[in-house]
């Protein structure tokens, strides 16, 4: 059986960056921080105060505000995303087989708003007996993302959500390019949505020692690969793609931003959050997706990382890559954009991908920000060229886009140039 070729012909999202993939894409090439101060809720008492948050996002834009009562804010993020995309990307629905398309998408937690304003309520009235919404579990539930959109547009194609912790939504854009290879559809909408930025997922991932708290200067706090790292900033919000069958993008002249040319996936067995200290996981599922795409490791030029600013994860994927690349390590671009984005857990995957297929397509390399001159880590080697500070332009001929997930779980997806 011969593969179909894959190609994205849509973008969009909602993040800390901005409210569309224009604006987003725009801040994480000059290089600014989505981080400050929480406003979701009082974290003044939290031993981290601050994250990167998505601001001034009017729901309204794109859902029935009625409608959005009955949705999450990671849902009403993912609906914004989807429509941007779908938006972008000129499918004439009117002349779209709308038996093949589908919508995948990773969603990493899900509705912890809902369940925490569900819950607390019940706390807060149990003498009166369980009153919760009979919109609770709908709200909560990870897939119901996925659910709103085939709604919304009548999409009758594969319909689910991938749950990968940090990997999700890099597992998600891998379902939907191999069920278009394989002919199971012609259109999938994917990508990620996450927004856990309230007292149970800052408070959680306190207690891990996961996060940051540089809280007397939120911008510079995530310094990926400098020796002051000290943990990620969480992050919420939303990146989708229109991923297209070559001749069926072709047919109906839409523009291609690039091509998806292969993808990976691994697990490190190792430890339920710690990666492997020595990369194995990542080395792995690097490789895996070389393979899957026909590639040597000299066809890449840029590596978006999965970077989260941690004392062990940063020092295993650089280990990770010098084992995969070789000498070619250092002819490439690295770069973290969590270092401006924060982790958007579930959609870290998504958002980087998105970056990583608008570095193909305009031959520029976002930066890592927040390194300073004398902060390097003895463990770290630094004749790789990380893209410190400021984005470089250079050819992009193809992409590499790097997420490891809690539970050792690890994904990565390969773009390339159009040809």
């Amino acid at each position: 059986m011969e593969l179909k070729r894959v190609v994205v012909t849509g973008i969009g999202a909602v993040s800390p960056l901005g409210n569309t993939a224009e604006e987003t894409w725009k801040n994480v090439v000059a290089g600014k921080s989505g981080a400050a101060p929480i406003t979701h809720f009082d974290a003044s008492n939290f031993k981290t105060t601050f994250a990167c948050e998505v601001k001034d996002f009017n729901v309204g834009d794109f859902i029935d505000r009625k409608e959005a009562r009955k949705m999450d804010p990671y849902c009403q993020y993912a609906m914004a995303a989807a429509t941007m995309a779908v938006d972008n990307s000129k499918l004439d629905l009117e002349q779209t087989d709308l038996n093949r398309v589908g919508v995948v998408l990773g969603v990493g937690i899900g509705g912890m708003h809902t369940f925490e304003e569900e819950v607390g309520y019940y706390a807060t009235h149990e003498d009166q007996g369980p009153r919760f919404s009979p919109f609770f579990v709908p709200k909560m539930i990870a897939d119901i993302a996925a659910g709103h959109i085939s709604m919304k547009y009548g999409f009758h194609g594969p319909n689910y959500i991938t749950a990968s912790a940090c990997a999700s939504s890099t597992n998600a854009i891998a379902d939907a390019f191999n069920l278009i290879r394989l002919g199971k559809a012609e259109v999938m909408v994917t990508g990620g949505a996450e927004a856990a930025i309230y007292p149970a997922g800052v408070g959680g991932f306190t207690a891990m020692h996961a996060l940051s708290t540089r809280n007397d200067e939120p911008e510079k706090a995530s310094r990926p690969f400098s020796a002051s790292r000290d943990g990620f900033i969480m992050a919420e919000g939303s990146a989708v793609l229109i991923l297209e069958e070559l001749e069926h993008a072709k047919a109906r002249g839409a523009h291609i931003y690039a091509e998806v040319a292969g993808c990976g996936m691994s697990a490190d067995a190792h430890h339920i959050t710690a990666s492997h200290p020595e990369g194995l996981g990542a080395k792995l599922v690097m490789s895996n997706a070389l393979e899957d795409a026909e590639m040597k490791p000299e066809d890449i030029d840029y590596i978006n990382v999965h970077g989260t600013s941690t004392p062990v994860g940063d020092i295993s994927e650089v280990k990770a890559i010098k084992d995969v690349f070789g000498e070619h390590a250092y002819k490439l671009n690295i770069s973290s954009t969590k270092s401006m984005t924060g982790h958007l857990l579930g959609a870290a995957g998504a958002i980087e991908a998105m970056f990583s297929v608008l570095s193909v397509e305009n031959d520029i390399v976002p930066p890592t920000i927040n390194h300073e001159e004398g902060d390097e880590d003895p463990e770290i080697d630094y004749k790789l060229n990380f893209t410190f500070n400021k984005a470089q332009q250079r050819t992009v001929r193809a992409a590499l886009s790097n997420t490891f997930g809690f539970g050792g779980h690890n994904a990565c997806a390969i773009f390339k140039k159009y040809k």
